[in-house]
């Protein structure tokens, strides 16, 4: 292994034998493995890449994807079934929520007892003790059995000490997902400055703006294999997206005729547009979908800089364009959008009625661009888009879609909050 890669991984597999009960067990002993009372279940299959020294890199892919056993393998807690791992430098591990620490022991306790795991003598681990209390922020409970501790609690001082033992390897599995946003703000910033001195890390999210924001590199894992790998960060998490939406969908997701008129000559009828709109339904996203669809959005782009994109920067020029196809004309139409996250209310919104311009639908397809500033901090937000008409002074819903899409904007860097807005800094005097 050349002296600037961190991890080499070479055809690695993980395989389990799945008893379907206890005593198959013994069968299979007493048979001296002339017969077969199990199945095979392959976690991992001939996974193959290399991770060089102050690189970070991403892993993602969905649950029982092998991202957890893969850092498991990288880390020496599971021996793989074939192929190799090849580790140049100390690890420190964050796995899953409670992994290496005595509930049993207080913090202060655990500390030292991690400490003593990675090689550290007790007085070395008292130097970095108040750095790693001061970090974790936990006040009075730092000498509380961790079992009082909450999750939130807990992932404070795991990362806290995990980050403290100069490591030249750090894997982190899923831990800041139960942290606030704050807390999280402080980690990657400890992150990054790790970074700078050269540490590597492995990153297991769920998190895609967590990704983009932080990976040099990312790597997709799908059934135990490694689909896709490389510094191209976005396009990873473009594949991984593609993937879960493919899969999710129960029904094909209809595309809006290209069709540059808006008086095509032969417009859907109103059943028509009902089949669409029940066939659009975006399952993935758990799509709440009503109205009375005489017409629809059937179709949602995001772009930047004339690329079609849902993963967005902020601060930026952003064109939303609405493929509406509508079985008769409509005057007075309202059309919406918002941008939220789960549990959220609306975080931004606007329509062409509060911005002062009538829409008029016209049978057939018609097309509608809204063009703005994305106002957007760092995350993933869900957009929700309505459609609807005033008539005889009666507000009618034509097609509400909560949410049709989702999006997630990569921020330049770290930042509190949804809204992008970041400071100038002056100091006079």
């Amino acid at each position: 292994m050349h002296s600037d890669v961190a991890i080499s991984v070479k055809n690695l597999t993980k395989a389990y034998r799945i008893f379907g009960h206890p005593g198959d067990r013994i069968k299979q002993a007493l048979t001296l493995g002339k017969m077969r009372f199990h199945r095979e279940f392959t976690a991992l299959q001939d996974v193959s890449f290399e991770i060089k020294k102050g690189e970070t890199v991403g892993i993602i892919g969905r649950n029982g994807s092998g991202k957890s056993t893969l850092l498991q393998l990288i880390c020496g807690i599971l021996k793989p079934t074939s192929g190799s791992v090849e580790v140049n430098g100390r690890i420190s591990a964050l796995l899953e929520l409670g992994a290496g620490f005595n509930p049993e022991f207080t913090g202060r306790e655990n500390v030292y007892f991690q400490g003593a795991l990675t090689g550290f003598t007790q007085a070395q681990m008292a130097e970095r003790f108040d750095a790693i209390a001061a970090f974790a922020d936990i006040g009075e409970f730092i000498d509380q059995p961790v079992r009082t501790y909450s999750s939130g609690m807990f992932v404070r001082l795991a990362f806290a000490v995990a980050t403290s033992v100069d490591a030249d390897i750090v894997l982190i599995d899923e831990a800041m997902a139960v942290g606030d946003i704050a807390f999280q703000a402080r980690c990657f910033s400890r992150i990054q400055q790790l970074k700078g001195n050269g540490t590597t890390f492995l990153l297991v999210s769920h998190s895609m703006s967590q990704i983009l924001n932080n990976a040099d590199s990312a790597l997709l894992l799908e059934n135990g294999m490694a689909v896709k790998y490389g510094g191209n960060v976005q396009a990873v998490v473009a594949a991984y997206e593609a993937r879960v939406r493919n899969t999710s969908r129960q029904a094909p997701y209809v595309e809006a005729t290209p069709h540059l008129s808006a008086h095509p000559i032969t417009p859907s009828t109103h059943e028509q547009l009902s089949e669409v709109a029940a066939a659009q339904a975006r399952r993935d996203l758990h799509e709440s979908r009503f109205g009375t669809f005489e017409s629809i959005v059937s179709k949602i782009v995001f772009m930047q800089q004339g690329i079609e994109s849902v993963c967005l920067a902020p601060d930026k020029e952003t064109v939303v364009r609405f493929c509406i196809e509508s079985s008769r004309g409509f005057s007075s139409a309202v059309l919406g959008i918002s941008a939220r996250q789960p549990g959220s209310g609306d975080l931004w919104g606007d329509n062409n009625l509060l911005a002062g311009h009538p829409l008029t639908l016209h049978p057939g397809m018609n097309y509608v661009e809204y063009t703005f500033i994305l106002p957007l901090a760092s995350g993933q937000y869900l957009i929700h888009c309505g459609l609807a008409v005033f008539e005889s002074g009666n507000r009618i819903e034509l097609d509400q879609r909560w949410p049709a899409e989702q999006i997630t904007v990569i921020s330049p860097r770290v930042q509190l909050g949804h809204v992008y807005a970041p400071i100038t800094v002056k100091v006079t005097g």
